[in-house]
């Protein structure tokens, strides 16, 4: 398994750990105890994560299939879902999978490989797209998402707030003008219904928060520092 350090952005995905016997196993948020989540974000304890980059050894994985009748009995995993993902009020289902990087566990002598971040670009929530949609990465020649050539230390932190930007279209209505520059910002953060103008750059530790319940507007050309508080507009 390729693995890479965590970092903040990486505190809520899946990491690796081992039995008391030195097994290595995939240890993801679903399966996660509410006592011990406080723990499960700790990047200092828990300091790689599964990069889904995965090498297998086809004969070993034949001899291993031949052996369990076909079956590596994966760890089965349960998500609280809503049949209608946007619609919160909709019925509440299960949804139930396997992690294809749970076979480590059952594999003698698995491994993982550190690799640098540059083997990695996850998307999985909006707050990681509109990371990746700045300036704070860029696109290769040979097409991978890599970090920007002037970025100092590691990329920007992006936390937006789930009730307004959890999908893509509240995504694109909040930015119509495009991702603001984080090439100097070590963290965003946005609390509320905000929407951002064209050619707005953030620097340092920002923090945006709308103190009311209508959408609040940071204005084209707005430099974002520090804690900005904002009063919606409509």
């Amino acid at each position: 398994m390729e693995v890479a350090d965590r970092t903040q952005a990486d505190r809520k995905g899946g990491h690796l750990a081992k039995t008391l016997d030195g097994q290595l196993i995939l240890r993801e948020s679903a399966q996660c105890a509410a006592h011990d989540v406080e723990s499960f974000q700790d990047i200092s304890k828990h300091r790689y994560f599964n990069t889904n980059n995965l090498w297998i050894h086809l004969p070993a994985l034949e001899e291993l299939m031949a052996a369990r009748d076909d079956l590596l009995g994966l760890a089965m995993i349960r998500n609280r879902k809503t049949l209608d993902p946007r619609d919160a009020n909709s019925p509440a289902v299960y949804q139930i999978e396997t992690a294809m990087g749970s076979a480590i566990s059952v594999f003698k002598n698995a491994a993982a490989v550190r690799v640098p971040r540059t083997r990695f670009a996850p998307v999985k929530t909006t707050s990681d797209l509109l990371a990746i949609r700045s300036d704070d990465c860029v696109l290769s020649s040979d097409f991978r998402i890599l970090p920007a050539p002037a970025r100092q230390g590691a990329a920007a932190l992006v936390e937006l707030d789930p009730k307004h930007y959890a999908r893509i279209d509240d995504l694109e209505q909040r930015f119509p003008q495009g991702a603001p520059s984080l090439l100097a910002c070590e963290s965003l953060k946005v609390i509320g219904d905000v929407r951002f103008g064209q050619g707005v750059r953030c620097e340092g530790r920002v923090t945006i928060e709308n103190t009311g319940e209508g959408q609040a507007v940071v204005a084209d050309g707005t430099l974002c520092t520090g804690h900005m508080l904002l009063a919606p507009t409509t």
